[in-house]
């Protein structure tokens, strides 16, 4: 004998929620930001290309021997002032953090000497102290007057990397006491001495916190070079404003020379995202992604978007 089971509907299971479509927010006021954004820029845009300016002379010159020359000499000046800074900001945090009171003393007198005069005040005095030293003299090894000893080319060594070295010591000192004492003590208990502790220990750790500022730093002393001009060095900006005066073409020589230090910086931007990157393997378990990383994403998501999903029959 058999018994005839009817399925009805309360027994099969139930049927799972309902998938919840997800509405995004409209941002209006994201919207008309933009648009005004836009608006404004299109409106400078336009109104410098209605200006009286021969926009034709910058190509012109842009490559010129002179403007060449002159972008060689302001990246020798920056790259030679900021190793000094560099070096001198080290020793100068040191001497800050020793318990020697006559070193941190003199630390901190050298910061708050060059951090409270203007660079272009420290340039003039350099290029003028002539008048407190006629003749320089380093006994057997050299002898001269001050006015053949203190170049331009010297003058725009001394003034920016010494100033520079000022505000590197609060940014090493700032990355020397941001790594924890208990590796100083535990490497002290190993034996080792207080200057290869800091060579080995501190300052590699130090370097995550050190980096980024620092790079800030080279792109300021990258436009900073241009107040040497005063002393007749003849970097970039000096460079421009001789062609500007020959040419006559002033006003264009300013924005040729504002495209080439644009151009300068984002290099070094570059290079300080990859500086930034590379000490923040210790820090981080996944690493930012590159630029180039970011945009080949953000093609492939377009790219899925963008292809039809098919439904079945």
């Amino acid at each position: 004998m058999t018994v005839d089971i009817d399925k009805t509907p309360a027994d099969t299971p139930p049927a799972g929620p309902e998938a919840i479509k997800a509405i995004p927010v409209r941002h209006y006021g994201r919207y008309v930001s933009a648009v005004v954004a836009i608006a404004l820029l299109a409106g400078v845009v336009y109104a410098f290309s209605q200006g009286k300016i021969n926009w034709g002379a910058i190509p012109d010159y842009f490559f010129d021997d002179r403007i060449l020359q002159g972008v060689g000499r302001t990246l020798l000046i920056t790259v030679l002032s900021m190793v000094i800074g560099i070096v001198g900001g080290i020793l100068l945090a040191v001497m800050r953090l020793s318990r020697n009171p006559v070193t941190s003393a003199i630390s901190w007198f050298y910061i708050w000497f060059f951090r409270g005069t203007p660079v272009l005040v420290q340039l003039i005095v350099w290029f003028n102290l002539g008048l407190v030293f006629e003749y320089i003299n380093l006994g057997p090894f050299y002898k001269d007057e001050w006015s053949d000893f203190m170049t331009p080319f010297l003058t725009a060594l001394l003034g920016l990397g010494l100033n520079e070295a000022a505000y590197m010591a609060e940014i090493c000192r700032a990355g020397l006491l941001s790594v924890d004492e208990g590796q100083t003590e535990a490497s002290h208990a190993l034996g080792m001495k207080h200057s290869k502790t800091l060579r080995r220990i501190v300052i590699p750790q130090a370097m995550r916190v050190i980096v980024p500022p620092t790079g800030n730093e080279v792109i300021n002393m990258l436009k900073t070079t241009s107040l040497v001009s005063v002393v007749q060095y003849p970097e970039l900006f000096r460079a421009a404003q001789d062609i500007g005066q020959t040419s006559g073409a002033p006003a264009e020589m300013l924005f040729l020379a504002a495209a080439w230090y644009l151009l300068l910086t984002s290099i070094f931007s570059v290079g300080q995202y990859y500086l930034e990157r590379y000490y923040a393997r210790g820090s981080s378990r996944s690493l930012p992604a590159t630029p180039f990383q970011k945009i080949r994403a953000n093609v492939l998501s377009l790219s899925s978007r963008s292809k039809p999903t098919g439904g079945k029959a």
